[in-house]
């Protein structure tokens, strides 16, 4: 294991130069604080656990000191923002202190969010508040631990600076991790403001960092977007079996790598409603639940159009149109494993989109009615869940047919709750619980947000005396209003 002043950067996106990004040093947060920290994203840079209490680590994550070999860049970038196209953007609180290398040889961007002021802040005052990094802490960990490909969350370092939203709160800096920070958004940049050789040194970089594989392809930039879109289509899919509503599925906000982050307005589902808005500020719907998928399609045919200088417009629609075979069959095998089964058959569609349907129209809790049926065999389970339905004769013809069902696929029983339970998680991330969490931090008490942290960390275990966490919400905490500001 090592110390903070062992890591080894190799600062790759530094080295692409003044176009892509410029040089910015953190702005310092005020009698800065550690909040709450992941072992599991600490062992990816392969820090020891210890360090967290050293009061360099707070030190170097609240921007009072730096690495003599990490390089603070702001990216450029520009993007769809609700569909409308906004020439430049770039990180405009958020600063990319560099790569490090850990033992593996993976190397992990230390990306500080919360950061100060950049030449792409615009209006904004580059700081984030405790909320918002809260959230986004519990999120990239609890998505990791679902088996949902997300950017991870190393630490949350709170101060007594003043920042003010809505109201004065207190600013506060989120380190997250992630392979790469390039986004759909950094290829519409370069395309839009004609710079294709820039464009093309990009998508080099992004190859010989995240796809070597690709660079004996004939077509590697076809080959790299035809990898990007199977990624995406493979992580809407987890998304929408899962129940996890982004809220801003913006060009800008889209991984070149097909992962979670940018975490703003997101939720999960607690009752099952495919029209849920997590965003009080999008008022048409754009992103939806459902519309999460025709969203992504859109995204990726706006990042298609960025490649066009490089790749033939007949192939990259041709490529497009694999997208909806892929998430389908994605989800598809993800709802089934959540019912059972480990076979397919061809009325399984049918039978998963009846019972979302039903479970829509009784606002039944998603997570809670998997959980509940991995738990028991469905002669046990069903009868209890029965209860929660409005349309008791609609869910019993439903039941008739899954315990039918169940009865082809055969098998032992036992071993098949075990794989029921291992992919239904038994806790997930509710607003209501984020929001206790954070009001407790915001009085001093961080407590509340370290256990929520690690029983979400572990979402398909029992852990005993943690049944709360797992209650459905109260109705209060059904309807927390949630802004680009978290």
């Amino acid at each position: 294991m090592k110390t903070l002043t062992q890591l080894r950067f190799d600062n790759r996106f530094a080295r692409l130069g003044d176009t892509f990004s410029t040089q910015v040093s953190p702005q310092p947060l005020d009698t800065p604080r550690l909040m709450v920290a992941s072992e599991a994203a600490m062992a990816l840079l392969d820090l020891d656990p210890a360090e967290a209490q050293q009061p360099l680590f707070a030190e170097l994550f609240s921007g009072h000191k730096i690495w003599s070999t990490a390089e603070p860049r702001a990216m450029v970038y520009s993007g769809h923002q609700f569909g409308s196209y906004n020439p430049q953007l770039g990180d405009g609180r958020g600063l990319l202190l560099g790569e490090v290398i850990n033992d593996a040889g993976e190397h992990w961007d230390l990306h500080l969010k919360g950061a100060g002021k950049t030449p792409y802040s615009r209006m904004g005052d580059g700081r984030a508040v405790l909320r918002s990094s809260i959230r986004e802490f519990l999120a990239s960990e609890h998505l990791h631990a679902l088996g949902i490909p997300s950017s991870r969350a190393l630490c949350v370092v709170g101060s007594d600076t003043p920042v003010y939203r809505e109201r004065q709160e207190r600013g506060a800096m989120l380190l997250r991790l992630a392979p790469s920070h390039v986004r759909f958004g950094h290829f519409e940049f370069f395309y839009y403001t004609r710079q294709h050789a820039e464009l093309k040194q990009l998508l080099d970089h992004v190859a010989e960092a995240h796809f070597p594989e690709l660079l004996e392809h004939p077509e590697p930039y076809h080959a790299l977007f035809r990898q990007v879109l199977e990624r995406t289509a493979a992580l809407i899919a987890r998304w929408q079996a899962y129940g996890f509503c982004h809220g801003v599925m913006n060009t800008d906000n889209m991984s070149i790598l097909g992962i979670t982050f940018d975490f703003g307005p997101y939720a999960f589902l607690d009752d099952f409603d495919a029209r849920f808005i997590c965003n009080h500020s999008d008022d048409s719907g754009r992103y939806s639940f459902e519309n999460q998928v025709p969203i992504a399609h859109w995204n990726l045919a706006a990042l298609a159009q960025a490649l066009t200088p490089f790749v033939d417009v007949k192939v990259l629609r041709e490529t497009m149109a694999l997208f909806l075979p892929l998430y389908q069959a994605e989800w598809l095998d993800l709802m089934r494993r959540r019912l059972g089964f480990s076979q397919a058959e061809d009325g399984d569609e049918p039978l998963v989109q009846r019972l979302l349907q039903l479970m829509q129209d009784s606002a039944v809790d998603y997570t809670n009615f998997f959980r509940e049926l991995s738990e028991r065999t469905p002669d046990q389970a069903l009868p209890r869940l029965r209860e929660d339905f409005v349309d008791i004769k609609g869910f019993d013809a439903w039941a008739e047919d899954y315990r039918a069902r169940t009865t082809r696929e055969g098998g032992n029983p036992a071993e098949r709750q075990v794989r029921m339970q291992a992919v239904n998680p038994k806790f997930i991330l509710r607003n209501y619980l984020a929001q206790q969490a954070i009001e407790a931090a915001e009085q001093g008490d961080y407590g509340p947000v370290r256990e929520l942290h690690a029983v979400l960390s572990r979402p398909f275990d029992e852990q005993p005396g943690m049944q709360r966490y797992a209650e459905r919400p109260p109705e209060w905490g059904k309807h927390l209003e949630i802004s680009c500001s978290s």
